[in-house]
Order: structure tokens, then C-alpha cells, then sequence
């Protein structure tokens, strides 16, 4: 499959950093968010990326220029997605919502477009079912940062194309990044196995076996982890894995998938991780710190 275009369908974390690797690759494409200050931020988002590999001589003026050039915000799905050959949804885990995109991609991309979402967690099969070309829909589930993070976890469902999936192969190799194949099973491979062990961490800091500190190191040092599952969880979003057990306790009807009470109230106070300064760890300073 040759990709020219791509759309990139909600401007968060995840969406921006899709977005800024997208346009590296060489690729046109659209940023869209049904929220301007989205948008606004997604894009500035990745502005400050390309600036800070500047200043570390990571990155020239002239590749900015460059990936600036293939990449523009649109404010209106239908003009975003109209010459796409990739469309790639990056929105909230609620299934009614991606539901709803979904049904409207499939009315306003082009017919041969691949259309894949990033979730983390929800079937892709009942994505794919709210549209009338399933075979054409497949996960693409990318991690964070997306510009630094080389894997890339592809869905299978039982009704998507080999030349679909062959195709997301392809994709993902010319954005750098290292495919894996899994079955369209509850949290996947990735997600399923990164939140218990971030769960079991919570409820050792919890029970007091070790500051949040210790915990990570542990890992690191000890698995050779490249992050300990603490601070992954508050980079992840706290939110994000709290939802993520919740689909898993439903879907296999097993309550040992639930979020420890901590997590739960962590994400009732509002502190959802690094991305609103505070989580686990206090993130306000611009370092981890320990709260």
C-alpha cells in the first residue's frame, strides 16, 4: 500500500506524537480535534519536540522546516480525512465515541483508506462493526512518546484483510518503528501485561513495602526495566490504566484485574499523572519527585 496522505484523528498525547511521526516519515499530514484548544495544543506539542531536538543537535532547522511543511491542523474531519490513505484515530478509550468516528470515517475517507485506531484496550472488532468495510479497520497501537518509543502492536480481528494487516506492517516499518502481530484479546498483549504489574506495584507502595522510588529502581536495575511500572503508570495516565483493568475484570470476568483502591482514588483526585503535574509522583517541578 503507498501512503501519500494521512489524518490523524484527535490531537492529545498520543495523536501528537502520531502526527509528528507521520509528517517525519514524509508523509502530508492532517492533525484534527473536535476541540480547537485541542488542536492548538497537539500542535505545539509537537513544535516544542522538534525545538528541544534542536537545541540538543538532535534534530537540524532544516528537518524542522521540512516536517513542518507536512504537517498542518484541520478543524473539520471531513477536509482531514477527503485525500487520506491512512486514517488513525487517537481518542479517549469510550467505545461509543470511537464508534461514532468510525461510521463517520468510513462515509467521508476515501475507500481505500486504512482506517486503524490507537486504543490500548478496546476490541477492535466492535470498532470495526460499526462500520460497513471491517476488513479495512485494524488496531495500531502505538506508545509513549510516540517519537522515541520503536514498538508498534498490531490487532488482528477475525474480519480484517491479510492485505490490511500486511499493509500496517509496511506502515510501521517506514515510520521506524517494530511490529508485533497479536489476537484481538482483552488488553492485548502489552496493555494486559503492563497494567497488572503497574496494579501490583501500586498495591506493594500501598501496603508499604517500598517507597515508589524503590519500587522503580527495583525494576530497572533488577529486570533491566527502562522505567520502573510507577513512573510508566503516571507517563500511561493513571486514568488510562484504570479503565484499561476495568475492561479487562469485565471482559474475563475476573475481579483480581481490578484497579487497587489507590488507583482509584488517585484518579478521583484528579491526579492522572505527568500530564497534569501530578500522579504517583509530584511531577510539578518538571522532575519526578516523591509525594
Amino acid at each position: 500500500m503507498d501512503v501519500h496522505s494521512v489524518a490523524v484523528v484527535g490531537a492529545g498525547t498520543m495523536g501528537a506524537g502520531i502526527a509528528q511521526v507521520c509528517a517525519q516519515t514524509g508523509w502530508k499530514t492532517c492533525l484534527y480535534d473536535a476541540f480547537p484548544e485541542g488542536l492548538t495544543k497537539g500542535m505545539a506539542t509537537i513544535e516544542n519536540f522538534w525545538d528541544m531536538g534542536i537545541e540538543r543537535g538532535k534534530t537540524s532547522v532544516a528537518q524542522k522546516a521540512e516536517w513542518s511543511g507536512n504537517l498542518r491542523a484541520v478543524n473539520n474531519l471531513a477536509e482531514a480525512v477527503k485525500d487520506a490513505d491512512l486514517v488513525i484515530e487517537a481518542v479517549p478509550e469510550n467505545m461509543q465515541l470511537k464508534q461514532d468516528i468510525f461510521a463517520e470515517l468510513e462515509r467521508l475517507a476515501p475507500s481505500h483508506a486504512m482506517l486503524a485506531t490507537n486504543t490500548s484496550g478496546l476490541p477492535i472488532s466492535e470498532i470495526a462493526q460499526s462500520t460497513g468495510c471491517p476488513e479495512r479497520v485494524v488496531g495500531m497501537h502505538f506508545f509513549n512518546p510516540v517519537p522515541l518509543m520503536s514498538l508498534l502492536e498490531l490487532v488482528r480481528h477475525d474480519t480484517v484483510s491479510e492485505e490490511t494487516i500486511a499493509a500496517a506492517q509496511s506502515i510501521g516499518s517506514a515510520m521506524g518503528k517494530t511490529t508485533i502481530v497479536v489476537r484481538d484479546v482483552p488488553g492485548f498483549a502489552t496493555s494486559r501485561l503492563g497494567v497488572v504489574l503497574g496494579n501490583e506495584a501500586v498495591r506493594m507502595l500501598a501496603d508499604g513495602v517500598a517507597s515508589a522510588s524503590d519500587i522503580d529502581t527495583a525494576m530497572r536495575l533488577g529486570y533491566r526495566h527502562p522505567m520502573g511500572p510507577l513512573e510508566l503508570s503516571d507517563l500511561v495516565g493513571l486514568d488510562v490504566r484504570r479503565d484499561i483493568l476495568n475492561n479487562l475484570a469485565d471482559a474475563f470476568d475476573d475481579e483480581s484485574y481490578r484497579p487497587h483502591p489507590m488507583l482509584d482514588q488517585l484518579v478521583e483526585a484528579g491526579d492522572l499523572g505527568k500530564k497534569v503535574g501530578k500522579g504517583i509522583y509530584d511531577w510539578t517541578s518538571g522532575k519526578k519527585v516523591e509525594r
